[in-house]
């Protein structure tokens, strides 16, 4: 008998501690999991900044990016690195300018399209263990790789998600009214069935605000409302300044690459307020699909372990300076919107911290305990997310090409602090000076001004050096 209890003795025991150490381990799993967290990239095309009703704007209602913002961090000094499509979305996928990826253009499927030398989003992201999915418009160069006639069907390091009989060539997939909504639901229905043990990355591209570039070349689709005074106001800044640099001179009587700005030159007063307000009806649509995506989290108790990262491509002119679409660095064509959140890790508030598009990937990484690469042009904002009164005092770069038949027109933009000089690579009026925080619509010009030659100087000279050290052959059409 005595013998019988020294076996129970040491037997319960050693199950004790092979109990505890099994969830020890379990629960350092668990714990590991926690840190490494889901990531959604949801992003519009098309979004100008202030294109949301938490951002003060009254003439729309965007509940769902609204959502966002209350628990989150809002950046109201974010920019695109190129107000075009493919550009921009090569350096968010990249953390690097236009000019290296190959992409300063939109490029047509057609072409063999560049080679991007840099590790991308997908790539990094899958070789840390993550299941990455890419759902809805790619553009480099194809806009929709799973499209029956595309020629492309592919996209590095990600897994492309299903949507809208991608078999089948519906006459319309270039209107995000008519893909948006079947994009939400694949999206919705891969959260509602996740069952992986690794965590995702799951970046959705919406199409929408885009469809507003139909709107000045097929105006019978977007009549104006019978009740007028739906009508949002004219921008305060919506006349032209008489001293616009020649090379957007230009661009307004350019037909091809942005002819959208052509065909709505002579728009009246009236017709400039409904390209406005059906401009924010397609932004309200593509909110309730997000709006679907942020619920779907909530239904699969997935919030607090997933950082959820909202912006866009490039704004759009919205009437300011006249301006339809994109294609130039006017504010309302470079600043989108920016929103990061992560329930119970995020503290949320509003910075104005100055970020771009470079940034995007680097804060990703940063999040997700990946190693920051030499290779990331853009810095990580956790920084400025731990520490609510870190703000930065650098600079960022946006650049512009207007013409792929003449790729030698550019134009570079500075932004550091409250100034912001334009340089344009040909054509006369070629620099352009805006104090952003006394002239936020940038309806005076200082670069001729004599108290303003210095910050002018500093702002250039600033410039080059950083087109030097990043090989941007702007300087060799300048």
């Amino acid at each position: 008998m005595q013998l019988f209890r020294n076996i129970i003795n040491f037997i319960i025991p050693a199950i004790t501690v092979l109990i505890l150490s099994s969830c020890g381990s379990a629960a350092q799993k668990d714990k590991s999991d926690l840190e490494k967290p889901n990531i959604i990239f949801v992003f519009t095309d098309q979004q100008t900044i202030n294109a949301m009703s938490c951002s003060g704007n009254d003439y729309l209602e965007t509940p769902a990016m609204d959502q966002l913002a209350a628990t989150g961090v809002r950046f109201e000094q974010s920019y695109c690195t190129s107000p075009v499509c493919a550009p921009s979305r090569s350096s968010m996928i990249t953390s690097r300018m236009p000019h290296e990826t190959g992409y300063d253009f939109n490029r047509s499927p057609r072409e063999e399209p560049p080679e991007i030398e840099f590790p991308t989003m997908g790539e990094i992201f899958r070789d840390a263990g993550y299941r990455t999915v890419w759902a809805g418009k790619w553009h480099l160069p194809e806009s929709y790789p799973l499209r029956a006639k595309s020629n492309y069907h592919s996209i590095p390091g990600f897994e492309l998600l299903s949507f809208y009989d991608s078999s089948i060539n519906y006459p319309e997939w270039g209107y995000g009214d008519t893909t948006d909504m079947y994009l939400a639901d694949a999206a919705v229905s891969f959260i509602a069935n996740y069952g992986d043990e690794k965590p995702f990355l799951l970046a959705v591209s919406f199409c929408n605000p885009h469809d507003i570039c139909y709107v000045p070349t097929k105006p019978d689709r977007f009549p104006i409302p019978e009740n007028m005074e739906e009508l949002p106001p004219l921008p305060l800044n919506f006349e032209v300044a008489p001293d616009e640099p020649t090379l957007i001179q230009n661009k307004r009587e350019q037909t091809w690459y942005g002819g959208e700005i052509v065909a709505a030159a002579n728009f009246s007063h009236t017709e400039w307020q409904n390209y406005i307000y059906h401009y924010y009806r397609m932004t309200e649509r593509v909110d309730e699909q997000i709006g679907r995506i942020l619920n779907a989290l909530t239904a699969k108790g997935l919030e607090e372990n997933t950082l959820i990262i909202f912006t866009s491509d490039h704004g759009d002119g919205a009437g300011s300076h006249r301006w339809a679409a994109k294609l130039t660095l006017y504010e309302e064509s470079v600043k989108v919107p920016f929103i990061i959140s992560w329930k119970g890790k995020i503290s949320p508030g509003i910075k104005q911290t100055l970020i771009s598009g470079l940034d995007i990937l680097p804060t990703m990484c940063d999040y997700a305990g990946i190693d920051i690469l030499e290779s990331f042009l853009g810095k990580s904002l956790k920084p400025f997310l731990d520490d609510p009164e870190t703000e930065s005092d650098g600079f960022i770069v946006t650049e512009l090409a207007t013409d792929p038949k003449d790729p030698t027109w550019k134009g570079r933009m500075i932004r550091m602090n409250q100034y912001k000089y334009n340089l344009y690579s040909k054509g006369e009026r070629s620099e352009q000076l805006f104090n952003l925080a006394e002239d936020p619509g940038e309806m005076q010009n200082l670069v001729s001004e004599p108290d303003m030659q210095a910050v002018k100087e500093s702002l250039r000279n600033k410039l080059v050096k950083w087109m030097e050290e990043t090989g941007d052959d702007f300087l060799d059409s300048h």
